[in-house]
């Protein structure tokens, strides 16, 4: 059976200057193709390389693979991690991963969190702010945190994103909107521990592969940002807990919240929830990934089943069987 693999690199894209640093952090490595290649030969499937974009639709209009493994990004805008399984529901190729409004509507941070919210999802009060007059009608405790509205693997997330008090807010806001040119999420900073937890499957089948804190290694936890730099450094700044050594209870919400979050969006084969306990003690979704990390060392969900006992390679090989058992191919 062969797999085509859609991706978009960092090394595809060609910013203007003046561009954010971290404008192309979503994209991934050839190390992350090579890993996914190399996994999937591992289950006795043949792999090829169908990049992303333009190359992506004319490879697969000339030769289309029994399966696309999706991973690309998009690019240019809100609902970017919809178009290759767009292409690939016009053209009748089974791919992985979630389907076009799933993807789209979990990149916008703000209308994910209303939908998950409707379902009973508990997340932070937030705001959106599309321009800076919309900052005068704030109304949230501090502190807060802000990040762009459209974004994933922490762009425009720093350190400096939890927020104490009205003119921080403002300055901080300016900055991003300056940088990013879209709406910025704010929402109420959860001084509790932070969570993140994968998810595989489809329908009767959904399961929780397991539950990962994010913790930090110096510093205070209750002003804890899971930042880019500490992203970028997590072998000094973070340390990953699987599984965390919280009461069964805490540990059972936040699972149940994530479950009901994947549910409520309609997510397909795999996905990674992020969640964040509030002052209030509950656990509270910040958002969801149905387009995880597939780094073979990096990804937070690689690293979080790893820690469960499921290798690179079964990871992988789930995530086909999934979306083979979906098709019935």
């Amino acid at each position: 059976m062969e797999v085509g693999i859609a991706y978009d690199l960092k090394s595809d894209f060609l910013l203007p200057p003046g561009s954010p640093e971290d404008a192309l952090e979503e994209y991934d490595s050839e190390a992350t193709v090579h890993g996914i290649a190399r996994a999937l030969i591992a289950n006795g499937f043949a792999p090829r390389p169908l990049g992303g974009r333009r190359s992506f639709i004319e490879k697969l209009l000339a030769d289309p693979p029994d399966l696309v493994f999706n991973i690309a990004e998009g690019f240019g805008s809100r609902s970017r991690e919809a178009h290759v399984p767009g292409v690939c529901e016009m053209l009748g190729v089974p791919f992985t991963h979630s389907d076009p409004l799933a993807l789209a509507v979990s990149l916008d941070k703000a209308a994910c969190k209303r939908l998950v919210s409707a379902c009973g999802v508990s997340t932070p009060s937030f705001a959106v702010v599309e321009r800076p007059s919309d900052i005068a009608g704030i109304s949230l405790r501090f502190p807060a945190i802000a990040k762009p509205a459209f974004e994933g693997s922490s762009i425009g997330i720093r350190r400096s994103s939890r927020i104490s008090d009205a003119a921080a807010l403002e300055a901080k806001i300016g900055s991003l909107l300056r940088d990013y040119r879209q709406p910025i999420l704010v929402e109420e900073f959860c001084p509790g521990p932070e969570f993140t937890v994968g998810i595989l499957g489809n329908g009767e089948g959904v399961r929780v592969i397991g539950v990962m804190e994010i913790s930090p290694r110096t510093g205070s936890f209750e002003e804890f940002v899971y930042s880019i730099e500490a992203k970028r450094n997590y072998l000094t700044e973070v340390e990953y807990k699987v599984p965390p050594d919280r009461p069964r209870d805490m540990l059972e919400k936040v699972e149940a919240a994530a479950l009901r979050a994947y549910r409520a969006l309609g997510c397909r084969d795999i996905a990674r929830v992020d969640l964040r306990v509030g002052a209030d003690g509950e656990p509270k979704f910040l958002e969801i990934n149905p387009l995880p990390g597939l780094n073979p060392v990096t990804s937070d969900i690689v690293i979080l089943a790893s820690r469960c006992g499921l290798t690179y390679e079964a990871l992988i090989g789930n995530i086909v069987a999934e979306a083979r058992a979906r098709y019935g191919i």
